[in-house]
């Protein structure tokens, strides 16, 4: 009998899940006798984070960003989930504003409105981003639903968001859109993966090798992806069979932005390097955000950061 794994996904299917859709389509999950279910967000309408769907069992993995690794760690009554890959090995996100806004450079962002996805640690980056280029990290934050977040930029409720330069960048160019686009790495912020694949302790004990056999098939699917994209992407658009995935020059565009960012320099996918947590958890802790519900600092041992992820189920 086919072992079960379900996938959370971050957002409706996209590029940055093409290979967990070519793996599927291409039969490699079922050749390693595994049954794996990609659940979208859609299904509830992002009322519960992919995260959260992994500490309540309601899935094996989930997508998410680095944070919620941290953030989990921290929690004291909810399991301590760890990254097992990461989807890309350079952060392809930025914090965008409408090249109409004026809005120019982070420190202008003061004062302007800021579509939240409501993560533990996100204000906070954005303001110190704001801070670093010599504003006062100030601004309003605000909560529209989480599908519907790049929406309020294009129509004028808010002013900047948090996006993926490879999806809503592209999809910003090809409508004629200019955007200015911030690097959290450009304004002195050593930000972790994102995304990457999260899962639960527990999981990693009792399936190990069913996760082993799907991060090697998962392997293959990004490596398809970066050398057949063509095929690739027609197995994204007929596998997922999803309404953003309509425009197939989008999808093409979207991916040729993406790929450079998926393998290491040796070809390899879902690796990730320590030195790389350390510096985003040391930043983390050096803002004073890892504290408790009162307020009050949780002390980390230096080698904290080691719990967080693991490179031991990829092949």
């Amino acid at each position: 009998m086919a072992q079960q794994i379900t996938l959370a996904l971050d957002w409706t299917p996209n590029t940055n899940h093409i290979g967990f859709y070519v793996a599927n389509s291409k039969g490699w999950y079922q050749d390693a006798g595994l049954e794996v279910v990609l659940r979208s967000p859609e299904e509830d309408n992002y009322q519960t984070t992919p995260a959260a769907k992994v500490a309540q069992g309601d899935a094996m993995l989930a997508i998410a960003p680095s944070e919620s690794a941290l953030s989990y760690y921290l929690h004291p009554a909810k399991p301590s989930l760890i990254a097992i890959a990461a989807i890309a090995q350079r952060d392809t996100s930025a914090i965008v504003a409408l090249a109409s806004s004026g809005i120019d450079r982070p420190a202008k962002l003061d004062g302007h409105r800021y579509a939240s996805y409501n993560a533990r640690f996100e204000r906070a980056i954005v303001a110190q981003m704001i801070r670093n280029d010599g504003g006062k990290g100030e601004f309003e934050e605000i909560f529209p639903p989480k599908l519907g977040i790049w929406e309020t930029l294009l129509n004028g409720v808010a002013d900047s968001t948090w996006v993926f330069l490879p999806w809503e960048g592209v999809q910003a160019r090809r409508a004629g859109i200019a955007l200015n686009a911030f690097r959290l790495d450009d304004y002195g912020i050593p930000y972790g993966y994102t995304p990457i694949l999260l899962a639960h302790p527990e999981a990693v004990r009792q399936h190990s090798d069913a996760l082993r056999a799907f991060l090697a098939a998962t392997a293959a699917g990004y490596r398809f992806a970066v050398e057949h994209p063509d095929e690739a992407v027609d197995l994204l658009i007929a596998t997922a069979n999803h309404s953003t995935l309509a425009e197939r020059a989008f999808v093409a565009e979207s991916l040729a932005e993406l790929a450079p960012a998926l393998l290491t320099a040796d070809g390899r996918w879902g690796m990730m390097d320590g030195e790389r947590w350390r510096a985003f958890v040391t930043w983390i802790e050096q803002q004073g955000l890892i504290v408790d519900r009162n307020g009050q600092p949780i002390p980390l041992a230096p080698e904290t950061y080691r719990e967080l992820f693991t490179n031991a189920l990829i092949e």
